[in-house]
């Protein structure tokens, strides 16, 4: 757990200009949060939420929220959060002035999101535990589809996107309330359109738009980040989230702080194909891990092109060594044949 945080403050650490204190107060915030989310998976919404129709457990939150905010406004104080930034960002005639109800109104809304978040997967794991009892068939399609949402709500990429809006607020306002409008976006879609069995195209092409605005927010300015769409695209419908596990592996292999490096996606449609494809710069010792499944998220990604799709797609993932660039090529089939 504290390998976890440190490398998130490494992964975070984008403003030099930062104090110290402002540093050890996001590490003691990301334990809180980190132990706030799966103390609500695992103890307050199992023990208490079907209790006397769930009152004790909406107490136990409000009280554990009220919590964080008074521990992280005390943490401020204790380590000189305040005065830290009000020496290094003082100005004549500008003085910084800290503003502590925002802090804990930030901190009220982190702590929703988060308690939002874990709730969804402990619903996630307790479908994917009742749909044991069903005939095999469907438990494979059940199962499947659970795995790969489960995959998707990852509430480290979450407690990274959150922390680092968070740090924009002081030093870049503009890009933080954007940053927040497109997780919205993002949560929304996760905990709506997942539940429906296909959603439509364009929805799937804003969430991959407001995936890649927070990715920016994350990655070196330099990295070049490239997603072409077919200006006539036809009104489709498609699973929910099919395309993702391939742009998060993209991202995840496919940037080097010392190289250049870029991802490039692009989705057309033609004679009843739709084609989603994408590559990323390729480096050295890559090659051999991305091409033995590129993970989890693909693994569950071809299971589920083989239950959803079944005969109607082609699905091409390897390394271009010459090119030295990892290349993704997915092709749905949309019209029967």
């Amino acid at each position: 757990m504290i390998a976890l945080f440190a490398l998130l403050i490494m992964q975070l650490a984008k403003a030099d200009d930062m104090p110290r204190e402002f540093w050890m107060k996001q590490i003691a915030e990301n334990a809180l949060f980190a132990g706030l989310y799966f103390a609500n998976m695992h103890v307050f919404y199992p023990k208490l939420a079907n209790r006397f129709w769930g009152l004790p457990y909406l107490l136990v939150l409000i009280l554990v929220i009220y919590f964080l905010v008074i521990a992280n406004l005390w943490f401020a104080e204790f380590i000189g959060v305040d005065a830290a930034f009000i020496k290094r960002f003082s100005t004549p005639g500008h003085p910084y002035r800290p503003n502590h109800h925002f802090t804990a109104t930030w901190i009220v809304v982190l702590s929703i999101m988060i308690l939002a978040l874990s709730y969804v997967s402990v619903v996630a794991k307790r479908l994917q535990k009742n749909q044991l009892a069903f005939e095999i068939s469907e438990k494979e399609r059940v199962g499947a589809e659970l795995a790969f949402l489960k995959s998707q709500i990852n509430p480290h990429f979450f407690f990274n996107i959150l922390h680092t809006i968070y740090a924009l607020m002081d030093t870049n306002p503009d890009s933080a309330k954007s940053s927040i409008y497109s997780l919205s976006h993002m949560m929304r879609y996760v905990l709506y359109e997942t539940k429906n069995e296909q959603t439509s195209l364009q929805k799937e092409i804003e969430f991959i738009e407001d995936y890649i605005t927070l990715m920016k927010v994350r990655i070196n300015r330099d990295v070049q980040i490239i997603f072409d769409t077919q200006p006539d695209l036809p009104v489709l419908l498609i699973a929910p989230m099919l395309f993702l596990p391939f742009i998060e592996n993209a991202f995840k292999h496919g940037i080097s702080a010392v190289n250049p490096s870029y991802v490039y996606i692009e989705l057309s449609e033609k004679d009843g194909r739709l084609t989603f494809e994408v590559r990323n710069s390729l480096f050295s010792g890559l090659a051999k891990q991305l091409d033995d499944g590129n993970g989890i998220g693909i693994s569950n990604t071809r299971r589920r092109l083989d239950l959803i799709y079944p005969g109607r797609y082609e699905l091409i993932a390897e390394p271009d060594d010459f090119a030295k660039e990892f290349v993704v090529k997915l092709t749905l089939y949309t019209d029967e044949h």
